[in-house]
C-alpha cells in the first residue's frame, strides 16, 4: 500500500554556511521580504535545508523523497552523499533513498537561485524566489510499484478521444511499473493487463460520454490502476475537444467558445511563492468571481493544486515554461528538460489546451538560427510527447510579423502594450487589423496587455503614465471593446490578475512591484478595472460597482460618477435622492454637481453600492504619483527651432552625437527604474525603431516626468544647434 509522509516540519535552514540554522516549515522561501522591497538586491545564493530521518519510523519497501518545487537548482544529499541534482525549478522531482538509508539519517537539500548561464529563467520581470517553496514528502511503496522517478511522472497517462459526434469516447490508459499485473478501473468497468517492458495499457469505451464542458459543466472522470503488491495510482481526466479557427477563434466541443481571461503569477505579498492550498483556492475564487474562463499560467509550471482547481472549475489553461526574454546558448537542454517535465507531469489535466514554448524571447535576443532551432526542438518535443494539443508562444510587441519564428508554433499570440509603454491605445486595434488582413490563415491571440495602477492614485483627467486607478480603467475599457470587435482572437489574457513582485522595479509609488494586476498583491483590493471585466464576463452574479470609491476628495464643480454593472439598468442616488436612471451595458456614466460632502449610491434591483465624495478647494496631492508637466502650454514659446528640443523625435535626436548622448543617458536611467527586462530590451532594434518615431515630449509625458526635469532637459537640448 502506498503511504505518504508529510515532511512539512522539522527543517533547519541556513542561508550561508557560516550562519546559524533556524527552524522553518516548508513550503518556504528565503526571499519573501527582500524579493519584494525593490532595489533588485534580494539574496541569490545556495541555501541549505536539513532534517533527521529515522529508519525505524518508516514502513518496509521503497522510500522516495518527493520535492514538488525547489527554485531553481536543487541537490539532494543523504548522509553527505549527493543522490540527485535537479535543474527545473518549477516542477516536481523524486529521489530513491532506500538503498542509502541508515538507522539515523541526515537529509540535506541544497537549493540554489544564483545567476546561471544554463538554467532558465535568468532575466524576467518577476522575482526569482529561492527555496523549498512547495510541499516535500516521503512516498513509501512496495518493491513492485508504479514508476516514480522518471521526469516526476504520476505513473499513469490517460488519453481520451471523442467520436465524431462527441457522444461517446475511447479512453486509453497507460501505466509504467517495475513488474506485475495491472488492474484498471473506470466508471464501473475493470480490465487487467500484464506489465511488458515496464508498460501496461487498457482501452475503455464511454458510451454515452459526459463531456468536460468548460465552466458550464467541468465533469471529471477518475481512473484507477493497481498492482497485486498493493501499490495504486489514479488520475482524474475529462473528455473534451479543443479547436482553433483563424477567423472564428477558439472552439470547445465543436462550439465557439471565446477564451477571455487573465494571466497569473504564483506569489503573494509577504509570502513570496511559498503558497498554501488555501492561497491557490482563494486565487481561483477571485478569478471565477470575475468570470474569466481561461488562465495563462505564466511564466512557468504552477502547482499541481492549481491545475486541479482549473480542471474542477472548467478554466482553460495555457501552460508554459520559463524560456523568457533572453535566449542563452548554454540553456537549450534546460528548456527541453523543463518542457518534458511540464508535459509528463500535467498531461492528464483536461484544462490544459496549449503548451507555451517561450515568452518574449526575442526581446533581448536576435532571431537567429540557434534561437529558431531551439524552438523547433521544443515544438517537436511537445508533439512527440503529446500529439493531442497545440503549441503556442507569446511574442513580444516589437517582433516583426514576418519573422520566421512565428511559423514554428501551431498558434501565436502577441503581448502588446500600446497605450502604456509606447504609443496610443488604438494602435492595438491597428496592429491586429493589419495582422489579420495580411495573414488571414494564421491563428492569433492577445497574450498580454495591461497598465499599472496604484489604488492610492486618482485623477479626473487620467493619462498614461500617471498610475491612477482611473487610467487603468479607461485602458481596459478600450481593450475590452477592441477584443469584442475581433472574434478571431483565439484567447485574450489580461496582464495580470494580481500585482506581483518584480524586485527590480521602482515606480508608481511602490518598490519592487509590478502593479498591472486587477487585484492588489495582498488580494485585499479589487481595482475598478476588475469590475469592468466582471460586468462583461460574469452573467450569474448581479452587481453594481461605483468606480472611484477611493477617489474621495475632488476639486471640480461637477464630477463623473461611473458605474460598472452586468445589469441593463442603473439608478443613481445622491444624498438619498434619485438623481438619474440609465439603461445600457457594462458602463454607466453620470455627471453630478458637487458642493460639499455627498453620499452616492448606485442601485439595480437588489444590487447596490455606496460611496462618499467630498468637494475640496485644491487637488489632493496624495492622489498624484508625480506632478506631471503640461508640456503643451509652454514648449512652443520656449523653443528655438534652430536648436534641438523635446519637440524633436527620438530618432532625430539620436542622429546627432551630442543630442543623442543626452537622451541616451536619460533613457538608460528610465529603463533601469523598470527592472531587468526593461534594461535588457532597451537595445532591441524593433523597439528602437518604434520609439524613434515618437517625440521626446510624448515619451516624457508617458513616463510621468515632472515639469522641472523636462524643462532642464529641454534647456540642455536647446544648447545643441541643428546642422544646416
Amino acid at each position: 500500500m502506498r503511504k505518504y509522509i508529510d515532511l512539512r516540519d522539522g527543517w533547519l535552514f541556513s542561508r550561508r554556511p557560516e550562519e546559524e540554522t533556524v527552524s522553518v516549515s516548508v513550503p518556504h522561501t528565503w526571499n519573501s521580504e527582500d524579493g519584494q522591497d525593490g532595489g533588485n538586491d534580494y539574496y541569490r545564493g545556495v541555501c541549505r535545508y536539513t532534517r533527521t530521518i529515522l529508519k525505524n519510523d518508516l514502513p518496509q519497501g521503497r522510500i522516495f523523497l518527493e520535492v514538488q518545487g525547489a527554485f531553481h537548482t536543487a541537490e539532494v544529499l543523504l548522509n553527505g552523499e549527493c543522490l540527485k541534482r535537479h535543474t527545473c525549478g518549477y516542477s516536481a522531482f523524486r529521489t530513491d533513498l532506500t538503498d542509502h538509508l541508515k538507522d539515523e539519517n541526515v537529509l540535506e537539500i541544497r537549493v540554489d537561485n544564483r545567476e546561471s548561464a544554463e538554467v532558465y529563467p535568468q532575466r524576467a520581470d518577476f522575482t526569482f524566489y529561492g527555496g523549498l517553496y512547495r510541499p516535500v514528502s516521503l512516498i513509501c511503496v512496495p518493491e513492485v510499484h508504479f514508476e516514480l522517478e522518471k521526469d516526476g511522472t504520476p505513473g499513469i497517462k490517460v488519453t481520451p478521444e471523442l467520436d465524431a459526434d462527441r457522444k461517446a469516447a475511447t479512453v486509453r490508459v497507460e501505466t509504467w511499473q517495475n513488474g506485475g499485473t495491472v488492474t484498471f478501473s473506470l466508471n464501473g468497468m475493470t480490465q487487467t493487463a500484464a506489465s511488458s517492458d515496464g508498460h501496461a495499457e487498457a482501452v475503455f469505451r464511454l458510451d454515452p460520454v459526459h463531456l468536460w464542458d468548460g465552466t458550464d459543466d467541468p465533469y471529471l472522470y477518475t481512473v484507477t490502476a493497481s498492482l497485486d503488491s498493493g501499490d495504486e495510482v489514479r488520475a482524474r481526466f475529462g473528455c473534451r475537444e479543443f479547436g482553433f479557427d483563424p477567423q472564428k477563434g477558439f472552439f470547445l466541443n465543436g462550439r465557439s467558445y471565446p477564451l477571455r481571461g487573465v494571466s497569473r503569477h504564483q506569489d503573494r505579498k509577504g509570502k513570496g511563492n511559498a503558497l498554501s492550498y488555501e492561497d491557490h483556492a482563494s486565487d481561483m475564487a477571485i478569478i471565477r468571481e470575475m468570470g474569466a474562463n481561461t488562465i495563462r499560467l505564466a511564466h512557468y509550471q504552477h502547482a499541481q493544486e492549481f491545475y486541479d482547481l482549473c480542471d474542477e472549475n472548467g478554466v482553460v489553461v495555457w501552460a508554459e515554461i520559463p524560456y523568457i526574454t533572453m535566449h542563452m546558448s548554454g540553456g537549450r537542454q534546460n528548456t527541453l528538460d523543463q518542457m518534458r517535465e511540464l508535459i509528463v507531469q500535467n498531461y492528464n489535466h483536461p484544462s490544459i489546451a496549449v503548451w507555451g514554448l517561450s515568452n518574449e524571447i526575442t526581446a533581448a535576443s536576435a532571431v537567429n538560427e540557434e534561437l529558431l532551432e531551439n524552438h523547433r526542438a521544443l515544438n517537436d518535443l511537445c508533439h512527440r510527447l503529446d500529439p493531442t494539443r497545440k503549441t503556442t508562444m507569446a511574442d513580444v510587441f516589437m517582433l516583426e510579423t514576418d519573422s520566421p519564428i512565428l511559423d514554428i508554433p501551431d498558434v501565436n499570440s502577441y503581448n502588446l502594450y500600446f497605450g502604456w509603454y509606447v504609443g496610443e491605445m488604438d494602435q492595438t486595434d491597428e496592429f491586429f487589423d493589419e495582422f489579420h488582413e495580411k495573414y488571414p490563415d494564421r491563428v492569433v491571440g492577445f497574450s498580454e496587455y495591461g497598465a499599472d495602477a496604484n489604488p492610492a492614485f486618482h485623477s479626473s483627467e487620467p493619462d498614461k503614465g500617471d498610475y491612477t486607478e482611473e487610467y487603468q480603467a479607461l485602458y481596459h475599457e478600450h481593450m475590452l471593446k477592441m477584443i469584442d470587435e475581433r472574434p478571431y482572437l483565439w484567447a485574450t489574457h489580461v496582464w495580470n490578475m494580481f500585482d506581483f513582485a518584480a524586485d527590480g522595479r521602482d515606480e508608481g509609488g511602490k518598490h519592487g512591484e509590478n502593479q498591472k494586476g486587477l487585484v492588489t498583491f495582498d488580494r485585499r483590493i479589487r481595482k475598478d478595472a476588475f469590475y469592468l471585466y466582471k460586468a462583461a464576463w460574469n452573467r450569474k452574479d448581479p452587481f453594481v460597482h461605483l468606480c472611484g470609491s477611493r477617489y474621495r476628495n475632488r476639486c471640480e464643480d461637477e464630477t463623473e460618477i461611473k458605474v460598472y454593472s452586468n445589469l441593463g439598468e442603473v439608478t443613481l442616488f445622491v444624498d438619498g435622492k434619485e438623481f438619474e436612471t440609465q439603461r445600457g451595458e457594462r458602463i454607466f456614466r453620470f455627471r453630478v454637481p458637487i458642493c460639499g460632502t455627498h453620499t452616492v449610491t448606485a442601485k439595480s434591483g437588489d444590487a447596490e453600492d455606496t460611496m462618499e465624495i467630498v468637494r475640496v478647494a485644491e487637488p489632493d496631492a496624495s492622489y498624484q504619483f508625480q506632478k506631471k508637466a503640461d508640456i503643451a502650454n509652454w514648449f512652443d514659446s520656449e523653443i528655438d527651432p534652430a536648436y534641438y528640443s523635446i519637440q524633436d523625435t527620438l530618432g532625430a535626436l539620436r542622429a546627432d552625437p551630442k543630442a543623442g548622448a543626452v537622451v541616451n543617458a536619460m533613457m538608460e536611467k528610465a529603463a533601469s527604474s523598470r527592472g531587468d527586462v526593461a534594461d535588457a530590451v532597451k537595445d532591441n532594434p524593433a523597439l528602437q525603431r518604434m520609439l524613434g518615431r515618437m517625440t521626446l515630449a510624448s515619451l516624457l509625458k508617458q513616463g510621468g516626468a515632472d515639469e522641472e526635469s523636462i524643462r532642464q532637459l529641454n534647456r540642455i537640448l536647446q544648447t545643441i544647434p541643428k546642422e544646416g
